[in-house]
């Protein structure tokens, strides 16, 4: 445990160091919030504040990110700027999994998705020095990527193929969309696969995978978007960020409807979020890296308890 504590404490400052060399500020936002995240795929924790709210609700909600407060932040002009924190996700607890872990989310004005990416391998790079390692790294689209992996266009393939190109893995298709199986195809067949000792960045991903990144109109449409990752592990998450208000809206109704034909809590849109984008956000492109992922890879463990001073089962 102590080499794990030490090394967190490295990679914290080794943080603080790289961006204030390039001029990134370092902020705090709010844990909880009025508003939540409408992600279908991601559970949020909520608790109900006791004291005077004046009228305001008094349900909150754990930040799943930071993001919607460093996008105000980015609306009222702050500028480049991050946040090293601790971030909360209900029920993800296991082997890679603790329901609070540590993000790292940073926002860079005027750069978009491939510039960032860049960036974020070079963080990475400098983290692997911390345990005397290297990795190269290599830029490959969504598209690319699955063409040369497993023979097929993840674009235009019927999701009958994509079911054999998932082979012998026993998944139960009921409700399943072509996502899904574009999602558990990389799980299952693609990251096991990527090199141990590489940084491989895949970018401009489907649309329909578009999250709150922009979509560019090539043929067929892509989402300018990219996961990297240090062999197997997915570590970090990028956008060239939407700032279109209008279209920031029809994604959040689009996630409540979804929400409620799963049966899922509603949760409240983020209305602050969407009124700051009405003032003008700034053309950006952010990104999200998991600290405690990045340290289990540092580390060569696939076991988050080993990176945290205590995990969910002895908090």
């Amino acid at each position: 445990m102590n080499n794990a504590l030490q090394l967190r404490a490295a990679f914290n400052r080794l943080v603080r160091e790289f961006f204030y060399a390039r001029g990134v500020l370092e902020v705090e936002t709010p844990v909880l919030s009025l508003a939540g995240n409408t992600e279908p795929n991601i559970a949020s924790f909520s608790l109900e504040f006791s004291g005077r709210t004046d009228g305001a609700p008094r349900t909150r909600w754990l930040r799943t990110s930071p993001e919607f407060a460093l996008k105000r932040l980015l609306a009222a002009g702050v500028g480049d700027c991050y946040e090293l924190g601790r971030v909360f996700r209900d029920g993800e607890a296991g082997g890679r999994h603790n329901p609070e872990f540590t993000m790292l989310e940073w926002y860079r004005v005027g750069w978009d998705h491939l510039r960032l990416l860049e960036e974020t391998a070079a963080l990475i790079q400098s983290a692997l020095a911390l345990v005397e390692r290297s990795a190269a790294l290599k830029i490959v689209t969504f598209r690319e990527i699955y063409h040369s992996m497993l023979g097929l266009d993840p674009f235009t393939a019927s999701i009958e193929t994509l079911q054999t190109a998932l082979g012998d893995v026993q998944i139960d298709a009921a409700g399943l969309t072509r996502d899904d199986w574009l999602d558990l195809l990389m799980t299952h067949r693609l990251q096991p696969k990527f090199a141990h000792d590489q940084l491989l960045a895949v970018h401009d991903w489907p649309a329909s995978q578009a999250a709150l990144a922009r979509i560019r109109q090539d043929e067929p449409p892509v989402a300018e978007r990219f996961e990297l990752y240090l062999g197997p592990l997915e570590l970090a998450n990028g956008y060239h960020e939407l700032i279109d208000t209008r279209e920031q809206a029809e994604r959040f109704q689009r996630d409540v409807r979804v929400r409620a034909q799963r049966g899922l809590p509603e949760i409240p849109v983020d209305t602050a979020l969407l009124a700051a984008l009405g003032r003008g956000l700034p053309a950006c492109a952010g990104v999200a890296l998991g600290v405690d992922r990045l340290l289990m890879a540092l580390l060569r463990t696939d076991r988050i308890a080993d990176v945290l001073a205590f995990d969910f089962a002895r908090a």
